[in-house]
């Protein structure tokens, strides 16, 4: 009795010793605020239009109920485009001359998030969250937000997209009776080249299709071909710019930019739809409600037009991986109870309910895995959503098929991504414009493009574009 009053006495002691680990890993911070005298959190945003007027009334909701019952009061402030935000932040981080204070809050990218985080500056969220609670959101969109260690969250998940091809229904009907091109063409990148050279040819001469991110096109069409262009090896930064792959990336942008198939005009792709300048594009998913309704061209010509949204093309060989993107909420390093206040507000705006809602005013996807369900979210819309239904269901597909991608977050990837975003599109755009002058001298069309579209060329924009990342990496 005594052996047996004594293994009951360790293993009594064993799971008390368990149960206390347990609830020593779940405790999470809390800080008690005053209603009486509420906190007021200051949030920095780049939403506009139908996204930004869903926001502001979903966080006047958040201050009339529960932000009033616990002491919260969030101020919100639209900071013009993504890159303009990404400016101030940066501004107010450095603490340059005339720049605001840091807000609570903010919206950001990893890399701009990472660029704050190395001044000390991004609240590390963990703390105050239980692992039941993490485990709701879509694990892609956790692991995002921890930079190189897995224990800590400096990213809060609150609405990400993915990209889709946007097609100007009423045109492509036209050109495909012509032709006998079919959308499943439009599938994988070659294809869409293919259909892009067929409909120059057909229209005498105008350009098919473009892309707003000439990034997002680089590093998936990379991860899709088998290579990380930036990855993280003990710590460092490391560079994989494989000539192969960047032979294929340039050989289904450049060259069919170059020939006048590809174009960019405009400062987003929809507005090149509505000029008539391209009847497809790749872009957003969260930018469905900017989409074109009629094409304008010129003062003389104007037409309505049907839009129908298709997953964004791969390459035809390359793995299934997609763009993960859309802006996540950085919680500025401040005292306790501003960054309470902050997470309260964040985890009260993702709540599924709530979240699927800004989805469907918004386009964007929410961020819990419950929220993910293609036939719960779709059923809360209304018929007269027809392009966010159909952006949001296609989106839906596009994230539960394929392995969402974003590149890694380090020093200087902000850096890298303009670069690769600008070398690429602003090559094209120059020498396409030096095609368009020697055809009016009158050189044929064959003669003018020939000389890009040779290896040296290529080789030449490579060695130039590896010199610079190189420079911009030391």
């Amino acid at each position: 009795m005594k052996k047996i009053g004594s293994l009951m006495a360790i293993v009594m002691t064993c799971l008390c010793l368990f149960t206390g680990c347990l609830k020593q890993e779940e405790q999470v911070k809390e800080v008690k605020l005053d209603p009486d005298n509420p906190i007021t959190i200051t949030l920095w945003h780049y939403y506009n239009g139908a996204q930004q007027t869903a926001f502001d009334e979903m966080t006047e909701e958040f201050n009339e109920t529960v932000g009033r019952e616990k002491g919260i009061y969030v101020e919100t402030y639209a900071q013009g485009d993504v890159y303009e935000l990404q400016q101030v932040v940066m501004d107010a981080a450095d603490k340059k001359a005339g720049a605001s204070e840091m807000p609570d809050i903010f919206s950001a990218y990893a890399d701009t998030a990472y660029e704050v985080n190395e001044r000390g500056l991004v609240a590390d969220l963990r703390p105050y969250l239980t692992k039941a609670e993490l485990a709701q959101y879509v694990d892609s969109y956790i692991e995002e937000g921890a930079f190189d260690k897995e224990d800590e969250l400096k990213i809060f998940p609150i609405a990400k997209a993915t990209e889709v091809l946007v097609l100007n229904e009423t045109d492509w009907k036209k050109f495909a009776k012509k032709t006998g091109v079919k959308k499943s063409d439009l599938s994988t990148i070659e294809g869409l080249v293919k259909v892009a050279g067929k409909y120059y040819d057909w229209s005498e001469g105008k350009a098919f299709f473009g892309r707003d991110s000439v990034a997002n096109y680089i590093y998936v069409g990379a991860k899709q071909l088998g290579i990380d262009i930036i990855s993280v090896e003990d710590g460092k930064t490391k560079l994989n710019l494989d000539r192969e792959v960047m032979k294929k990336i340039w050989d289904c942008y450049y060259v069919p930019y170059v020939k006048g198939w590809f174009s960019s005009e405009g400062r987003f792709r929809s507005d090149d739809m509505q000029m008539g300048n391209v009847i497809a594009y790749v872009g957003s998913s969260s930018g469905a409600s900017f989409y074109p309704t009629e094409v304008s061209v010129g003062d003389e010509e104007q037409y309505p037009i049907k839009i129908g949204v298709y997953e964004s093309p791969k390459f035809k060989d390359g793995e299934s991986y997609a763009v993960q993107q859309g802006a996540g909420m950085v919680v500025t390093n401040k005292t306790d109870e501003e960054v309470y206040a902050s997470i309260e507000f964040l985890k009260w705006f993702t709540d599924s309910e709530r979240n699927m809602t800004f989805s469907t005013l918004s386009s964007y996807l929410p961020v819990k895995k419950e929220a993910n369900s293609k036939d719960l979210l779709l059923s809360t819309l209304t018929a007269e959503d027809e392009n966010v239904i159909n952006t949001l269901s296609v989106a839906l597909d596009t994230v539960n098929n394929s392995t969402m991608y974003t590149p890694k977050a380090t020093s200087g990837s902000s850096d890298i991504r303009s670069l690769l975003e600008n070398a690429l599109q602003e090559q094209a755009e120059k020498d396409r414009k030096s095609v368009e002058k020697a055809i009016k001298k009158g050189k044929s069309y064959k003669k003018a493009v020939k000389p890009y579209l040779t290896e040296e060329t290529f080789d030449a924009w490579y060695e130039e574009v590896e010199k610079q990342l190189s420079e911009t990496m030391e």
